[in-house]
């Protein structure tokens, strides 16, 4: 698997467009890629209603009956890319402190969804997967997995005690992420320079927390 983190999504993937010119008949694993990486664009670039496996196929400059040699339907195809590139989780900070820490992974997150293209991915995949129960069951897994690093902070910081024991690890973990999605795909809103610093106090506040451990 691959992994889509604050570093450009463009940069660090490109696009099928850039890569070298490809036969129709495609094979191997570079083939694989360029069918996922179109995949990707597709559904960017067109939502659930123009991701057909034939506009993949266009994309990705392969036939048709190509893609369906190995997928059979335009779910399988989705299933896959996102699972190539949407999966995992931003890279857990190491700077030492829990503040700083949490400052760089919504940071991290909010740099995530200033980029063009993976806002467009991620409404798109959403509205697929509430309409499609194969989908719903990656996009739960997607979700579990971004989650994955603030645990791991916490966890960390719970038992520097640096937080209590009986914080409600999942709540602050919601705290700390559903803002940035709240902001961008409802509100419309900015994130300002300061804001990860707030949204961070805020949570820290409320569970709590200070440098230096708590009392036992």
């Amino acid at each position: 698997m691959q992994i889509i983190d604050s570093t450009s999504y463009r940069y660090r993937y490109g696009s099928v467009s850039q890569l070298p010119a490809q036969s129709p008949v495609l094979r191997g694993e570079y083939a694989r890629q360029r069918v996922l990486r179109a995949a990707i664009e597709v559904l960017a670039d067109h939502g659930m209603p123009g991701f057909t496996v034939e506009a993949v196929a266009e994309r990705a400059g392969a036939s048709k009956a190509t893609l369906y040699r190995r997928w059979t339907s335009r779910s399988e195809l989705l299933i896959e890319a996102m699972d190539e590139f949407a999966s995992r989780p931003l890279p857990v900070p190491s700077t030492g402190d829990l503040r700083s820490d949490l400052i760089e992974l919504v940071r991290g997150g909010e740099a995530l969804l200033q980029e063009p293209r993976f806002p467009r991915l991620m409404a798109a995949f959403i509205d697929a997967a509430e309409r499609e129960p194969a989908l719903q069951q990656l996009h739960a897994a997607i979700t579990e997995n971004r989650r994955q690093p603030v645990r791991q902070i916490l966890d960390q910081a719970r038992l520097r005690r640096e937080i209590s024991s009986t914080a409600d690890l999942e709540v602050a973990i919601d705290m700390l992420t559903a803002p940035l999605f709240y902001r961008r795909f409802i509100a419309h809103q900015h994130m300002g320079a300061s804001y990860a610093a707030t949204l961070v106090d805020y949570v820290l506040a409320a569970l709590g927390a200070r440098h230096g451990r708590l009392p036992k």
